[in-house]
């Protein structure tokens, strides 16, 4: 069973920058697509990015496209997601989780190991 652990979650005014990692337990991503959800109160956890080891392929939500990257590193187990021009309404819980998918599944019900999650607070 994987075990994901996020890290780099803060406070940022509007505007500014905050880099997230996830690290796995296990050497996983040449089978899986790694993904980032985020979870603000009172809401229900949205998709934000993936990405799938294999073909390298990416995927975004509306909301983060231009601002958001995600990325890997395939020799650390480790994935990543840079936040730039962060907005108060990027506040959240955010997670990581891995799927058995060949693309970069915007699909929150075929993910199936998540982390703990971290907080991301952007103030105005």
């Amino acid at each position: 069973q994987a075990q994901l652990v996020e890290s780099g979650g803060g406070l940022v005014q509007a505007g500014g920058s905050l880099g997230l990692s996830c690290a796995a337990s296990r050497r996983t991503f040449s089978a899986y697509t790694m993904g980032w959800f985020r979870q603000a109160p009172g809401k229900e956890r949205e998709f934000v990015a993936a990405i799938t080891w294999s073909s390298g392929g990416t995927s975004y939500a509306d909301s983060v496209k231009g601002r958001f990257t995600i990325s890997g590193d395939n020799t650390k187990n480790t994935v990543y997601l840079q936040m730039n021009n962060l907005k108060p309404e990027d506040t959240a819980v955010y997670y990581c989780a891995t799927a058995q998918r060949p693309y970069p599944s915007t699909s929150r019900g075929v993910y199936e190991y998540w982390g703990q999650g971290t907080q991301v607070t952007v103030s105005s």
